[in-house]
């Protein structure tokens, strides 16, 4: 019975390394609506690992990021990659946002996005369509957040269901 027990031990443990050793991918945005400023402003959290995986697949770049060693052209890629996955919609009409910066927190790198000039009582809806990542990873989730006067409203989009809508 004990060499049982072992046996069925010995079989068993490899299974939950496996399990620990998978990677959980996702980010989180956070869109709200400043009033002092007339824009919406969005904050995005995505890992830095993932990010400089996807900008060397698609183009071919290696961008060092939050080390010294940096690369100069890192904020073009990056806009550019952003502006090719995530679009922000204004009562059904594209809007082009700033690229205001990033910044590092530990693993994470945060990225700074506006929408300026918006009169928010004139809004109807707001549509964040988010792919970021999702040309990588399959299992990538990215969690959208928005939080307007006493609205709030959370999604977790994924490739095949991409956008999240905030009705005012």
């Amino acid at each position: 019975m004990k060499f049982l027990k072992k046996s069925l031990l010995i079989l068993i443990l490899p299974l939950f390394a496996f399990t620990a050793l998978h990677k959980f991918y996702v980010s989180v945005t956070n869109v709200g609506y400043s009033e002092k400023d007339e824009a919406i402003q969005i904050t995005s959290r995505i890992f830095i690992d993932d990010l400089e995986a996807v900008l060397k697949e698609r183009y071919d770049i290696e961008t060092k990021l939050a080390t010294d060693d940096e690369s100069e052209i890192a904020n073009e890629y990056i806009e550019k990659y952003l502006r090719a996955k995530f679009v922000v919609e204004v009562d059904n009409e594209k809007k082009e946002y700033q690229f205001i910066g990033k910044k590092y927190d530990n693993d994470l790198v945060i990225f700074y996005l506006e929408v300026a000039e918006i009169d928010l009582a004139e809004v109807r809806s707001i549509t964040i369509q988010n792919e970021v990542l999702t040309d990588l990873y399959d299992e990538q989730q990215n969690i959208l957040h928005f939080k307007f006067k006493d609205k709030k409203k959370s999604f977790v989009l994924v490739k095949q269901n991409n956008k999240g809508m905030l009705k005012l």
